[in-house]
């Protein structure tokens, strides 16, 4: 089993990590099983956050009686102390345990330090100092955030995007961590569900032997992928590279990497499918993207206001209304038979 040790944190685990946001969507029985399963078959490592809804009750489920084997982390979203405060207890209850091994601010705007007046880093060191919490991270999908964070010398980790289309700005605060012996936790390694070879994920996080991918998972096949890696890791053959090198010919620019941090919109756009779907419809099995369901999500783009809220909460400056538009006009060319997929 290839492990990975976050920074100077101890915390050494395999190089598989279960990202437990998807586990939202299934029931609770699936969901504990499937986490079970990540669990009997060798992952040690599990993901969560104040905002997944049940995730962290599922996981709470899934876990206890285990929890001396396992490590387990979430993320809070508050922005003042006292909310700070109200998650810890209400992640602490859910998950079944007086403690986490790591707790994360979850893609603040700006990076919490002590005296900048939010209370929130305070927070953090004196739930460190009750035992609550063993280590300090933090996740963002912004840049700047992420790399004064990193510069900061406050954080133990640092959960970001990393994939094979990583920009060069990406790969050198995947370097910088390293040489500053901080945990790099790497979220959406198959870029949102639109790689669609996790072999190739996997290989590619491979290269990196500080960074710890988490797969999110909330089937049993997708979990069975990752498990079979653990035993027989995908090396970067000539084949993966190719594919990759496709994928990032296809990709890399502005595309919408399904964070959700444009969401809600106010009158009701599925923004982060509906902004992707022609990347959607083709690196998949095209039928499930043109049900009737599916066409009345993208229909819903034409009452767009313009209104510039999604823009403007795009961490990675995407012109959203325009994205959208786009992959309506693409969808409905599709639709009429104009273009064969």
């Amino acid at each position: 089993m290839i492990t990975v040790t976050l920074g100077n944190t101890g915390i050494t685990t395999g190089k598989n990590a279960f990202g437990a946001l998807p586990i939202q969507r299934i029931s609770q029985a699936d969901a504990v099983a499937l986490v079970r399963r990540a669990y009997e078959g060798g992952i040690t490592f599990f993901d969560t956050a104040r905002a997944y809804t049940d995730s962290e009750e599922k996981l709470g489920e899934a876990l206890e009686g285990i929890r001396d084997r396992v490590y387990i982390a979430s993320k809070t979203h508050a922005k003042d102390a006292k909310t700070f405060w109200e998650h810890l207890d209400t992640t602490l209850k859910n998950l079944r345990t007086d403690y986490l091994d790591l707790y994360q601010f979850h893609n603040p705007a700006f990076c919490p330090k002590p005296g900048d007046g939010t209370g929130l880093y305070e927070a953090m060191l004196e739930a460190k100092a009750q035992g609550k919490i063993r280590h300090i991270g933090i996740t963002n999908h912004r840049l700047p955030v992420a790399n004064e964070a990193v510069d900061s010398g406050l954080y133990e980790t640092l959960q970001f995007p990393f994939c094979y289309l990583a920009s060069d700005e990406d790969l050198a605060l995947v370097r910088k961590c390293k040489e500053k012996n901080m945990g790099f936790i790497a979220m959406k390694g198959l870029s949102g569900g639109l790689l669609t070879n996790s072999a190739a994920a996997y290989a590619f996080e491979a290269q990196f032997d500080h960074v710890l991918p988490i797969w999110g998972v909330q089937k049993q096949q997708e979990l069975d992928e990752f498990l079979s890696y653990i035993e027989n890791p995908p090396a970067m053959t000539e084949e993966l590279k190719a594919v990759i090198e496709q994928d990032r010919k296809e990709l890399v620019g502005d595309f919408c990497r399904s964070c959700g941090y444009c969401m809600p919109c106010p009158v009701g756009i599925e923004i982060l499918n509906c902004a992707r779907m022609s990347q959607l419809i083709r690196r998949g099995p095209s039928e499930a993207q043109l049900t009737p369901e599916v066409q009345a999500k993208m229909m819903k783009i034409e009452e767009c206001l313009h209104c510039g809220q999604c823009a403007s909460k795009c961490p990675y400056h995407l012109d959203t209304p325009t994205l959208l538009q786009k992959n309506l006009e693409d969808y409905k060319k599709i639709l009429s038979g104009e273009i064969q997929v």
